[in-house]
């Protein structure tokens, strides 16, 4: 270590060109390292779904569940199998060990697939296998709303997903709340049967015109030529055209016997954005991508393609995760700089201009090198990183204040420069060390930290080891090395220079002021050494008891103030579209009457899958995007205001969910029951609840 401060102290100019390279490297770095709200981590979930138009869900057991569960048992590290039959198909959902292999999990599960499709039964969709991950979440949420008709509405919507998609940087935008379209061919009964013509017969003629007939090409000899045979319905004039029968010259067509219209399928969801019919485009971004670049694009696109619509359509941006994002990059520039101005105050007053700065100097240097260390192992900046940032904020000056402070002393004994900085750095080498290699000591063990949780977390003791080792770099070459050029005596009074003289080999009882007051104290702590040994260990005792019997209990990520909200609507019963529509819309008008709200984004219907954490008898869902928290009430107590609306409304029953902070976690008590004798469980289910239901501190029962 001594060879590398003398290299870096006798070659001045080289290190101070080393400093700037790094500086600017990492002011790029900070510029163009991917943003993003929540760290990039492979959930460890994969599930599979089958779809089956109108299959009960014993049947969809039996058909669908037992052969694809077949398959996918023989797959490697799969920690649990869970398996759920409704009614329309089926999913199976796996559930691997922390830290696997996300694409050689994806390519266990697609060959296992491909194996048991044989075995589903012929009219079933092609099943689809999805990965849950964090970062596929949207995030911005696109929502069109207004009094256009709903098929002018859906146009622009599917124009603009268009647009989006083209973005580089975004994954997926996918339309929400909208409805398949479809041609109704509307038949005359009378006209059928004086044309004596059978209905099953006028199906089928219709289902097999319209078909993709590949006639290939026609080779005469003296040239080769395409054909096409027109066997698809371009327009619905094509239809009616459609010849049905014939005698002779006479043509019997559809047009004839029936008339034709453009609609759409029954509506299976509703969409809504604040108490109107909306068209939501959920915008995810690909991994490893700038969020707030994606959103800036996003939000360029959709004012550009705005120009060309109609009067009387709204567009509103939710959950913009670059908001966020940027509050959080916001608050990491004002406390380094707040950090940087307390330091340069302190050190102005105890050592002077120029060991204020070269000290200031070791803050945002010791930032941006430790970002490029990020930026290079291919990590992102997210909320874990920045807070991990601004704690190490207070750790990193230490090694730095501890050099100049004593090349300080050296210089007002007389040394010069280059002599005291580089005594300055070597004396102090080695307790720079062990300091910062016990502080990441206490930080090394949590790479190791096992689950999900631990991929989340794993993010803050890398960015600590990178900033703190980058801290340790500053303090022992690059402030040594600017201090040999620009240090300069801290010009101490006449009674600073004695104290200093006093402290290393003189009469310690002469030094006056704070310095002198701390002295006397630990005089007397060193004469009672079994008195203070008591007392430490009975404040470590009376602490922790206090906490225990006093305190406010442990929880996993702060309780703060969230921007969003969720409020689930249970009912149940065989319920219509319309007939759960009306409900929701009935709490729908509450939560827009408590307001506090910037958007209230609601959608009705069943969301089946195994990514969706939601209980079977949930019928709708209101999203809510808060105010900001100074404009408005506490959320606990506007989502309390909602419940005690909706307990007027029988029937039903509201469950209201905050944003919480930290790695998706799900509830906080899980039960699963399982048995051989399935009769016996809904008893069993029932006795569980029952006992839920009657102990304090539970909310939010649900159960399946």
């Amino acid at each position: 270590m001594y060879a590398l401060i003398n290299a870096a102290l006798h070659r001045s100019r080289t290190t101070l060109m080393v400093l700037v390279l790094i500086l600017i490297s990492g002011s790029v770095a900070y510029v163009s390292i991917p943003k993003e709200a929540d760290p990039d981590v492979n959930i460890p979930i994969l599930y599979v779904s089958m779809k089956y138009d109108g299959i009960s869900p014993e049947d969809a057991e039996r058909l669908l569940l037992k052969p694809m569960e077949s398959e996918l048992r023989g797959i490697e590290g799969v920690k649990e199998m869970r398996a759920t039959a409704y009614e329309g198909g089926a999913n199976v959902t796996l559930e691997f060990t922390a830290g696997f292999d996300a694409d050689q999990a994806m390519l266990d599960v697609r060959e296992k697939v491909d194996l048991a499709k044989p075995n589903l039964p012929g009219e079933t969709d092609e099943p689809t296998i999805h990965e849950v991950n964090v970062s596929l979440f949207p995030i911005l949420v696109v929502t069109l709303s207004g009094e256009l008709p709903e098929r002018g509405m859906l146009r622009l919507a599917r124009t603009l997903r268009d647009e989006i998609e083209g973005i580089p940087s975004v994954l997926e935008a996918k339309l929400m709340g909208e409805r398949e379209e479809l041609v109704e061919i509307v038949i005359d009964p009378l006209r059928l049967d004086s044309y004596n013509i059978d209905a099953a017969a006028l199906l089928r003629i219709v289902s097999s015109s319209n078909q993709l007939v590949a006639a290939g090409t026609l080779d005469t000899g003296n040239g080769r030529f395409p054909i096409k045979v027109p066997g698809l319905y371009e327009n619905l004039q094509d239809i009616l055209d459609q010849p049905i029968k014939t005698n002779g010259d006479a043509v019997v067509r559809i047009r004839d016997i029936a008339y034709v219209e453009r609609g759409f399928k029954d509506r299976e969801s509703h969409a809504r954005l604040d108490g109107s019919p909306a068209i939501g485009i959920e915008v995810t971004k690909r991994i490893g991508t700038n969020v707030i670049e994606t959103v800036e694009n996003v939000r360029a696109i959709v004012a550009e393609t705005q120009k060309t619509w109609p009067a009387g359509v709204t567009v509103t941006f939710s959950q913009d995760k670059s908001d966020q994002i940027r509050t959080m990059l916001t608050d990491l520039r004002n406390n380094v700089l707040s950090a940087v101005l307390l330091v340069m105050i302190v050190i102005v007053g105890a050592l002077g201009y120029r060991s204020a700065a070269l000290v200031g100097i070791a803050i945002p240097s010791s930032f941006l090198l430790g970002i490029l260390a990020l930026s290079s192992l291919g990590l992102t900046v997210n909320i874990v990183v920045l807070f991990s940032l601004i704690l190490a904020v207070g750790m990193l000056v230490d090694g730095a204040i501890v050099v100049t402070e004593y090349a300080d002393r050296k210089l007002s004994e007389g040394l010069d420069r280059r002599a005291a900085y580089a005594e300055a750095a070597k004396r102090m080498a080695w307790p720079i060390i062990a300091s910062t290699a016990t502080t990441l000591s206490a930080f090394l063990p949590l790479l190791f930290w096992p689950g999900v949780v631990g991929e989340f977390m794993k993010f803050l003791p890398i960015t600590l080891i990178a900033t703190l080792t980058a801290s340790l770099f500053m303090a022992l070459l690059f402030v040594p090395a600017l201090g040999s050029i620009f240090g300069k005596s801290g010009a101490q009074r006449a009674e600073g220079r004695e104290a200093l003289a006093a402290m290393e080999n003189g009469d310690l009882s002469k030094i006056k002021g704070f310095t002198g007051g701390y002295l006397k104290v630990l005089q007397r702590a060193l004469n009672h050494p079994g008195k203070v040994i008591m007392m430490a260990a009975s404040l470590l005792v009376g602490v922790q008891y206090y906490y225990a019997t006093h305190g406010n209990g442990v929880e996993f990520f702060p309780d703060v103030e969230p921007d969003n909200a969720m409020i689930h609507i249970h009912a149940r019963g065989n319920m219509s579209t319309a007939e759960k529509a009306r409900l929701v819309f009935e709490i729908e008008r509450e939560v827009l009457d408590v307001g506090a709200f910037k958007s209230v984004y609601t959608f009705v219907g069943n969301k089946e899958g195994g990514g969706q954490d939601l209980a079977e008898d949930v019928i709708g869902t209101i999203q809510v995007e808060f105010n900001d928290w100074q404009n408005r009430s506490p959320a606990n107590d506007i989502l309390a205001e909602i419940s005690r609306r909706a307990g007027a409304y029988p029937g039903i029953f509201v469950e209201t969910a905050k944003q919480e902070a930290g790695p998706p976690t799900g509830k906080a008590v899980q039960v699963q029951l399982r048995s051989i004798y399935p009769d016996r469980l809904l008893e069993a289910a029932g006795m569980v609840r029952s006992q839920f239901d009657s102990m304090a501190g539970l909310q939010n029962i649900e159960d399946d």
